[in-house]
């Protein structure tokens, strides 16, 4: 009868434990088996850093002031290199910028979230004028620091704040056709008059005014002023 050649439990464990040993070391050379990366991966993970850098940069620039925040600043809280912040934003300027259109992008959203509440469009308009008074005032007052990166971007003339002028425009346009439909409003151009309406109130809303002001006991309250511009396409 033949006997068939078993593998003794002994070198059975030996040959486990030998493999399981190999693993080990090449987990610890090359890192343990990652998953494969896809394009939308990929895409997610750089869109992730953006942010995190975007993030990082808007703390220090609010705690610091843009001017006494570098790069190197930036990548050092990150732990990352220099040179992997600037992968993603070329200069100083450009992440400033990034983070102004941030900002005027929330505008814009509170300012269409007053458009879709409900109350005449007399009401809504004055809420929409004087809230971004407030708005202005409270980036100038409580985070000081953000007026010195609103300065570099007004003097810039990024096409972002133009972007967000016409957006601002276009909005107040939307509630002076509504008020004109409910027989609110008198106006034969509503783009003419909605940009009447936001030049004649730009001294509550433009930063440079609003901060120049701020102390003048002459100023005239952002309500009052809302109002008389109503009464204007009243008339």
């Amino acid at each position: 009868m033949k006997i068939k050649n078993r593998q003794s439990p002994i070198v059975a464990t030996n040959d486990m434990r030998r493999r399981r040993m190999a693993r080990s070391i090449a987990e610890r050379r090359d890192g343990p088996e990652q998953p494969m990366m896809t394009a939308h991966t990929i895409e997610e993970t750089r869109a992730d850093t953006r942010t995190r850098i975007l993030d990082t940069a808007d703390r220090l620039f609010r705690h610091y002031g843009y001017s006494k925040t570098t790069m190197a600043d930036i990548a050092r809280e990150l732990e990352m290199s220099p040179a992997n912040v600037y992968r993603f934003f070329s200069s100083k300027s450009e992440l400033v910028q990034a983070i102004c259109d941030r900002m005027l992008t929330d505008r814009d959203r509170r300012n269409a979230a007053i458009l879709a509440e409900p109350g005449t469009a007399t009401e809504r308009l004055k809420r929409l004028l004087v809230q971004n008074h407030h708005m202005t005032v409270e980036a100038l007052i409580v985070e000081t620091k953000v007026h010195e990166i609103v300065l570099v971007a007004m003097e810039e003339q990024w096409s972002i704040i133009q972007a967000h002028i016409s957006r601002f425009t276009d909005t107040i346009e939307a509630l002076v056709h509504e008020g004109i439909a409910a027989g609110e409003f008198k106006a034969d151009d509503p783009r003419k008059a909605a940009r009447c309406v936001h030049q004649s109130y730009v001294s509550m809303i433009h930063p440079q005014v609003v901060a120049s002001c701020m102390q003048n006991a002459e100023r005239v309250p952002p309500e009052d002023l809302a109002d008389f511009i109503l009464r204007a396409i009243k008339a």
